[in-house]
Formats: structure tokens, C-alpha cells, sequence
């Protein structure tokens, strides 16, 4: 279920992924008139995103959404929606119809009933979801430890979105209080893209297709589940 597309540059990992995504999308709005496509934050995927804002296509049509999100304000650090706004929905993209995790709800626990019904009205499945990867083996907010993570790796649940506190570290910052999609909410995609860089981030991706705990290595769980496929993306 793992296709591993490593690449010698950077460059050339991106115009893969680039022509990769426009593609899938593409075929999506040929065939059902619109497109989902759910987005990581962090920093690997900025050249991507700045690209892919470029590309030609009918993104009127494409519906951009969060793999995960900061529980701070659009326009505050650490907000991957503005970061989301600022680097891909420009250019071609900026006609996308984006959907927020974050509201003005106190906390993540109080906003999730709003979030999880947002993300229940996107057509399913996803036709294109990108992930990151943290030294930690985190994927989305799905964090080793974290309050809230048990819930958020069950694959039978039914919901796709949920609250989680992360346990403070140099991973996560100071900002623990997160959205996001649950395992059972990344399966309801096509395909699940992985894009990670550098020589870290492969043997941690290494040692999660072997690591049984989901609890300590949450990146395991997309990776040995079986019923969606997996790209995997590196460069050094």
C-alpha cells in the first residue's frame, strides 16, 4: 500500500508532487465537478504550495481544507490557515473556496461539534490529502501522549475531526491546544501523500513502518493501515 517516490533534490520532489496534485485534481473536477484537497502545515511544503498557486486549473471548483490547526486566531503565529492563505491560496488559487478548522470558540473541545459538521458536508472521499511528519512520528496533530489521541486513532469512529492537547515540547511549541483530522477522517481518502525532507525524518519514516505502537509513533498507524494507499515523498 506504500508507493516511496525519493528524489536526489528538493526541486525535483516538488515539481513530482506539483504535477502529482494538479493531476488528481483535475481528474476530480473532470469527473465530479469539484475537488477536495486537505493541507498540512510546517514548513517542508511551502515551495510546493507556492507552485502548485501557480498552476492553471479550475479552482473555483477545488475546496481547501486543514489536515490540522493551532487553536490561535487567523493572522496570530503558528496559524496554519493563514499560512495556508498566504503561500497556496494566491495567484490561480486564490479563487479556492477554503474551509477554517479554527473558530471563535474558546477551546478546540468547545469548537470541535462546529468543525466536525464543516467537515462533513466536504465530498468524500478527499481526492488529495498532504501530510508532514515531525521528528516525534506525529502526523496532523496526532501526537505520542497527547490528551485525546486514543480517540483520535480509532479507525472505526465515525468522526473526522477532534480536539487534542499535546504534551509541550521542542515539536510542538508552546501552542498544544490542537484541531484535527481523527486516523478514521484521513481514511476517508483517495490516496494519502507523505512529504518529508531530510536525513531525520527518514529514519524516523523508517522506523514507524516497523513500530507497532501508534500511541508512541501515531505516523505508524497511517502507514500499516491497509485500506488506503500511501506515497511517500523524501528528498535529502
Amino acid at each position: 500500500m506504500i508507493t516511496e517516490c525519493f528524489f536526489t533534490d528538493r526541486d525535483s520532489l516538488f515539481a513530482a508532487l506539483v504535477a502529482d496534485c494538479a493531476d488528481q485534481l483535475t481528474t476530480a473536477i473532470e469527473r465530479r465537478q469539484q475537488a477536495g484537497f486537505l493541507v498540512s502545515g510546517g514548513s517542508s511544503p511551502k515551495p510546493f504550495y507556492q507552485a502548485l498557486s501557480k498552476t492553471v486549473m479550475d479552482w473555483q471548483r477545488v475546496h481547501v481544507a486543514l489536515v490540522d490547526e493551532r487553536w490561535v486566531n487567523p493572522g496570530e503565529s503558528g496559524s496554519n490557515e493563514t499560512f495556508i492563505i498566504e503561500n497556496l491560496l494566491q495567484n490561480q488559487a486564490a479563487v479556492a473556496k477554503f474551509i477554517a478548522m479554527k473558530s471563535n470558540h474558546p477551546s478546540a473541545e468547545q469548537g470541535l461539534a462546529d468543525c466536525e459538521l464543516r467537515y462533513q458536508q466536504l465530498q468524500q472521499p478527499f481526492d488529495f490529502t498532504l501530510l508532514g511528519m515531525g521528528p516525534d512520528a506525529h502526523t496532523a496533530s496526532l501526537f505520542p501522549g497527547a490528551d485525546g489521541l486514543d480517540e483520535a486513532l480509532d479507525s472505526s469512529a465515525p468522526q473526522l475531526c477532534a480536539a487534542i492537547q499535546a504534551a509541550p515540547s521542542d515539536v510542538t511549541g508552546p501552542l498544544t491546544e490542537r484541531m484535527t483530522l481523527t486516523l478514521s477522517g484521513l481514511l476517508k481518502s483517495r490516496q494519502l501523500h507523505l512529504l518529508i525532507t531530510g536525513e531525520e525524518k527518514l529514519v524516523t519514516y523508517q522506523q514507524a513502518l516497523k513500530n507497532n505502537n501508534a500511541k508512541l509513533s501515531p505516523i505508524s498507524a497511517v502507514l500499516q493501515q491497509e485500506s488506503v494507499p500511501v506515497k511517500v515523498y523524501w528528498a535529502p
